[in-house]
């Protein structure tokens, strides 16, 4: 595209926007590091490997084709249905394809529970440390998290428990009072 045609598209563009028969271009640029607090700088670099592993074509984005071929090369293949739902649920721009942010909103969304497709928990699950590719070290790492984020569930738990341990007594203490109103009440009875 020579300079003066690009020129000239931008041109046509903005006055079409000023007209009000186009929306503005908005790129909204964020820092992935700060985005997703919960990935480690490593996670994120190694998660941007496999995501330029499966980008075949090289343009950014994991299309249909794409999400077909890395499924079927983590030994889960899925229906069309699948895939397009795998895509829909953390597509935000609408483009149907996944892009590296949104590759990362999986492992976000995987690590919080969140994913409703059953394709995309199993592509969190079977993308999940390569020793080989990471070492004994990135390995060691992964498990620690992982022992990190179990023994958060756990205390979870236990703070759940806890709390319905307190209701349970205070239903106990709530039926003791309310006894004990009702012999004083009888006691004021006339019969």
């Amino acid at each position: 595209m020579s300079e003066t045609s690009e020129l000239a598209s931008k041109l046509a563009h903005r006055t079409a926007v000023n007209e009000g028969e186009k929306a503005p271009k908005m790129v909204a640029r964020t820092n992935i590091y700060t985005e997703f607090p919960e990935l480690s700088r490593k996670q994120i670099k190694e998660y941007e490997k496999k995501f330029l592993c499966y980008d075949e074509d090289g343009n950014g984005v994991i299309d249909m084709n794409e999400l077909t071929h890395m499924m079927e090369k983590l030994g889960a293949p899925q229906t069309y249905i699948s895939l397009k739902a795998m895509i829909a649920e953390v597509d935000e721009d609408g483009d149907n394809a996944i892009n590296f942010r949104e590759f990362l909103l999986i492992f976000k969304k995987a690590a919080a529970g969140e994913l409703i497709a059953t394709g995309l928990t199993r592509l969190a699950e079977l993308s999940e440390v390569d020793v080989s590719e990471v070492g004994v070290g990135g390995a060691a790492n992964f498990f620690e998290d992982k022992i990190r984020r179990q023994s958060e569930d756990n205390s979870f738990l236990g703070e759940i428990k806890k709390e319905q341990e307190e209701k349970r007594l205070e239903l106990i203490e709530k039926a003791k009072r309310k006894q004990a109103f009702m012999d004083k009440a009888s006691a004021f009875k006339t019969t």
